[in-house]
Parts: C-alpha cells; sequence; structure tokens
C-alpha cells in the first residue's frame, strides 16, 4: 500500500509523524469510456458554449459565480491565489470530542494513518490507545491543496483512521424534506409487530451479504462481451404494496420460515455442489438411480 501523504499529527507540543493512505478500494470499479458510434473512436470532453453553441478551448475559459439569473461575478486566478492557504504538512488537532457528538453526516471520505517509522511507532500507538479508552475523536485541520478541511482522527483497532469531515453548513437537515410528518399517528398494534420484526431479525453486519451487486452483473455483461456470447437481461421483480400491518404479520411469518443464513460469498451452484459431496453416498446413489 503507497501512502499518499506525509506529515505530522500535532496537538500542544506532541507531534507524530504520520503516513496517509487511502482506504478505499478503487481498483473494482468500472469505467466505462464515451466512444464515438461510426467507429468507435474515444470522444473527450466536449466544453461547447451553451449560449453561442461553439466549442471553446482552454484560454477562453474563466470563472464566474451566478448571483442572479445570467448574472455572473467573474473570479480571476488572481482573486483565486489571493486566499490560498499555505500547505503545513501538519494535522493540528484542535481538542478532543466524545465520538457521539459528531453526526454521522459530516463523515465524508475514510483514510488510514499510520506511523512514520519506528520513532513515531510508540506515539502512535499511545494515541490510538487513549482514544480507545475514552471513546474520544480529535478534531483536527490540515490544508491540502490550497484549502483547509476539517478531519476526525479516530481509533479502528490498534491504530487511527482519519475522516475528512463536511463542513455543518455542507449538509441540508433532515426537517426540510416535504411532507415530513411531526407527529405520525403509530397504533399500540403497529408498533408491537414492528418490533417484534425488527427482534426476529437482529444480526451482525458479518452474517449479510454485502456485495455490490450492480458492479458484479456489469462485470459479467463486459465478460460476455468481450468472449461473444449473448447478454442475458435481470430485471427485479417488484414487490406488490399491502398496507402496513399485513406487510409486518407477513415479515414476521417470512422470518419464521427462512432463517437468515450467513453470506458464504460462493455462488448457488458452488453451493449446490458441495452440499451434493457431503450428502451420504447411499443417498446420492438414490438420486442418480
Amino acid at each position: 500500500m503507497r501512502s499518499i501523504w506525509k506529515g505530522h499529527i500535532r496537538f500542544l507540543l506532541v507531534a507524530i509523524p504520520v503516513r496517509v493512505y487511502n482506504a478505499l478500494e478503487t481498483s473494482e470499479q468500472i469505467h466505462l469510456n464515451q466512444l464515438h458510434k461510426d467507429d468507435y473512436g474515444p470522444v473527450g470532453y466536449d466544453k461547447r458554449c451553451k449560449k453561442c453553441g461553439n466549442v471553446i478551448s482552454k484560454d477562453e475559459l474563466v470563472k464566474g459565480y451566478q448571483y442572479a439569473p445570467d448574472q455572473y461575478a467573474i473570479i480571476e486566478p488572481d482573486d483565486i491565489s489571493k486566499i490560498k492557504l499555505k500547505t503545513t504538512k501538519v494535522i493540528d488537532i484542535v481538542g478532543f470530542v466524545p465520538k457521539s457528538e459528531i453526526p454521522e453526516m459530516l463523515y465524508d471520505s475514510p483514510y488510514f494513518a499510520g506511523p512514520d517509522g519506528e520513532v513515531s511507532a510508540k506515539m502512535y500507538a499511545l494515541l490510538a490507545e487513549v482514544l480507545n479508552e475514552s471513546g474520544k475523536v480529535g478534531l483536527g485541520k490540515v490544508v491540502l491543496r490550497d484549502r483547509e478541511d476539517f478531519v476526525a482522527v479516530a481509533p479502528q483497532g490498534q491504530g487511527l483512521v482519519l475522516y475528512k469531515l463536511r463542513y455543518p453548513k455542507e449538509v441540508r437537515k433532515l426537517g426540510d424534506v416535504p411532507m415530513l410528518p411531526n407527529h405520525p399517528e403509530v397504533s399500540d398494534a403497529e408498533l408491537k409487530l414492528a418490533r417484534t420484526l425488527v427482534d426476529q431479525m437482529v444480526t451482525s453486519i458479518s452474517e449479510i451479504d454485502m456485495r455490490d451487486r450492480y458492479n458484479e452483473a456489469l462485470r459479467e455483461v463486459i465478460e460476455a462481451k468481450i468472449a461473444g456470447k449473448e447478454v442475458t437481461e435481470y430485471i427485479e421483480e417488484e414487490q406488490p404494496t399491502v398496507d402496513i400491518m399485513t406487510a409486518l404479520k407477513q415479515s414476521i411469518e417470512q422470518t419464521k420460515r427462512k432463517p437468515m443464513v450467513k453470506a458464504t460469498g460462493k455462488s448457488k451452484q458452488e453451493e449446490e455442489v458441495e452440499e451434493e459431496e457431503a450428502r451420504p453416498k447411499k443417498a446420492r446413489k438414490r438420486k442418480t438411480a
């Protein structure tokens, strides 16, 4: 794993050299290219003016902020340079807060942080241990690409994870959602059935199949195209709408009939082969007879 940033985590007089690594796996993402239909040539980004219809060059581009319909404040490169912040290669911790105080909506991109060398390993491990014991996370500032970002330094096992945080003003309020009921009318019977259903479906995240089904299906389509095979269509059936009480009762009955099974990550055909091999020889003979 290659680091993407090198610097220090600093609070008061303590400075811990760290390297930061991308925590997201991007190699499994499928990227499709735009092609010209007639000759399958790659198509680049078409910078076409919506007003005159002409394709413009990079030298003809300017940036502007729309403050009224068809009215823009033009922002020149010199204007941007006046607000550029100096990159210091330091994550300055401004304080430690309980993890529960940070709204989940503020969390953005995750990154791993590791000690930069043996000298920093002890201080790194000490900070991770203290954060684990206290239930706290560090809130810090770091300047990346001329812009100041807020990050949360949180423990994960024996290591540290950095979360880039959104600013509170960037996140909309749930109360702004149209038709959101302030005091929904829920009967005792509905509440009892809902609690029963939730209790019967209690599990752990390791028991849930969290595969990217769209990505897998798209990869199968691509492989079939490469192999010259016919592409089969997958359509998920739409479930009929029923009233809430009927839906709750039917759901509870379904959980009783079909207990949740841990996802194995294997295809249905592979599981059937394993079941056949595990079956006693006499039973297999009767099936093949």
